[in-house]
């Protein structure tokens, strides 16, 4: 690493062989194929959600998909302690729940130019979300409907966040390059100056913060005791979109320019996996997250795929979505093991299990 600065429609998933072929590359990693062979029709989750992820081992693979009552860009699925699902409804200027019991949704709306993107549940069920809008991070308080604001230093356009277990949210600033810190008991805020336009973020076991340089080919690590940003070069036009951190310390990211998902050591700052994903750079991997077994999902946003990795067995899944045109920004893991996305195109939310 480089030193820079300081600063409802249901379907069965089809099941598919796998073969995993390891070649070596540059720096010591190895970049593994994943030939998809269709048989038949048939600390984790993106790092700190305030949430612990369960795993399914023996994943059914049914997907069920609900229309959300405002269907304007809704994103970002996470799963809150009652259980329940929350969505930034983007262009609706709302927040929406889904009662994974009954099956409604009850929403909220939000101080006028939100625009909310990025979304969490903290362990008291207090909603925080990135306003993309008017540079602000928002506080939800779901028992009351009320709305707090925590203006960033510089505005811009705040973009994802996480929370750590001291209740600081860090969350990215993408075009005002910026990597943002929330005090959530006090409600400071700082910011560090950081490059490459800042996308998805992720904490390691050490409690450093991980974030993608979607425009710059790169990842950066800020040291949250010192304010110093370091780099991790990827191959040019790479363009590294979304990360998550796995239990066993790891850190799993989406190169969307290259249809990759790689596998990254911190403590060694290097990659040390590349797996070429089925529908090949065209593809478009976007989201992805982690199980707490260590089961890697991520999907194809061009091909409404997701694909299903687990690593130490060297097995993938496919699943295609019963809908299309879906439009997966982000997906979670929940307690239960289920996987939840939102289709922001196709104003969507769904489930596997």
């Amino acid at each position: 690493m480089r030193d820079v600065r300081s600063g409802v429609t249901r379907r069965r998933a089809r099941s598919i062989c796998v073969y995993l072929r390891p070649s070596a590359v540059a720096s010591g990693s190895f970049r593994v194929l994943l030939a998809f062979s269709m048989a038949s029709t048939a600390w984790a989750g993106g790092s700190n959600y305030g949430i612990t992820p369960g795993a399914r081992p023996n994943l059914q693979g049914k997907i069920s998909e609900w229309v959300v009552p405002t269907p304007k860009f809704a994103r970002d699925p996470v799963p809150g302690p009652d259980g329940n699902i929350y969505i930034a409804v983007m262009y609706g200027n709302k927040i929406a729940r889904f009662d994974t019991r009954a099956k409604t949704f009850k929403e909220w709306d939000l101080p006028d130019g939100a625009r909310p993107h990025g979304l969490l549940v903290d362990r008291n069920g207090q909603v925080w979300y990135t306003g993309n809008g008017n540079g602000t991070i928002g506080h939800l308080d779901p028992a009351t409907g009320k709305v707090i604001e925590h203006k960033a230093p510089s505005g811009g356009d705040p973009h994802t966040l996480v929370i750590d277990d001291q209740g600081v949210i860090w969350f990215t600033v993408q075009n005002g390059n910026r990597i943002g810190r929330l005090d959530t008991r006090t409600g400071v805020t700082t910011e560090f100056q950081a490059s490459g336009r800042p996308y998805g973020i992720a904490l390691d076991k050490a409690g450093n913060v991980w974030f993608c340089e979607i425009g710059g080919n790169k990842l950066g690590k800020l040291d949250p005791k010192t304010g110093k940003i370091t780099e991790l070069a990827l191959p040019a036009s790479s363009a590294p979109r979304r990360m998550a951190t796995a239990p066993d310390g790891s850190l799993w990211v989406t190169l969307a320019g290259t249809g990759e998902l790689i596998r990254v050591d911190p403590v060694a700052g290097k990659v040390i996996k590349v797996y070429a994903l089925p529908a090949g750079p065209s593809g478009g991997p976007y989201a992805v997250t982690v199980d707490g077994a260590g089961i890697v999902w991520a999907n194809e946003i061009s091909t409404d795929t997701v694909v299903r990795l687990d690593p130490a067995a060297g097995q993938a899944r496919l699943f295609t979505l019963p809908s299309k045109g879906v439009g997966i920004r982000k997906m979670i893991v929940d307690a239960e093991g289920r996987l939840w996305y939102m289709g922001s195109q196709n104003g969507r939310l769904g489930v596997i299990e």
